[in-house]
């Protein structure tokens, strides 16, 4: 497994992976992530593995004390094997190198939020198949 940043050759695999878990994602969701793909608003990274994208995900700043992990997935059939894991603590500690943020936000379908969950996040609010949940970055003032 190798963990690099996005490239734009890495659009297709990363819709791949997307596609993948298409029976959880609404229709919009496809165009929203394509855009993103086009210019990402932060650091985004790509897991490949034997030369395809195994999963995908970062996270961009929304103000200095807020950063927001963005499009975290994994290819299916490659979900519980940590690579999940892998994605989103590579990102938080990306984002503590490059800023300062007291609380960590993402969004995503109930499907996926126990695996949140289980890396310290917790709901903020469910409203139909959104779910926002948050993490303290830092414990103590």
């Amino acid at each position: 497994m190798d963990l690099r940043p996005y490239q734009i050759t890495d659009r297709e695999g990363c819709l791949a992976v997307f596609d993948s878990n298409a029976p959880e994602w609404n229709t919009g969701e496809r165009e929203a992530f394509e855009a993103f793909l086009s210019n990402p608003p932060g650091p985004y990274f790509v897991l490949e593995h034997d030369g395809a994208v195994a999963g995908c995900g970062g996270f961009a700043f929304e103000n200095p004390g807020l950063a927001s992990l963005c499009w975290i997935m994994v290819r299916d059939g490659l979900h519980r094997n940590g690579l999940g894991r892998l994605l989103v603590f590579s990102a938080m500690r990306k984002m503590t190198q490059e800023g300062d943020p007291e609380m960590a936000r993402l969004n995503t379908s109930p499907r996926s939020a126990g695996f949140f969950e289980k890396q310290g996040f917790h709901v903020l609010e469910i409203n139909g198949d959104n779910v926002e949940m948050r993490k303290k970055m830092k414990v103590c003032p």
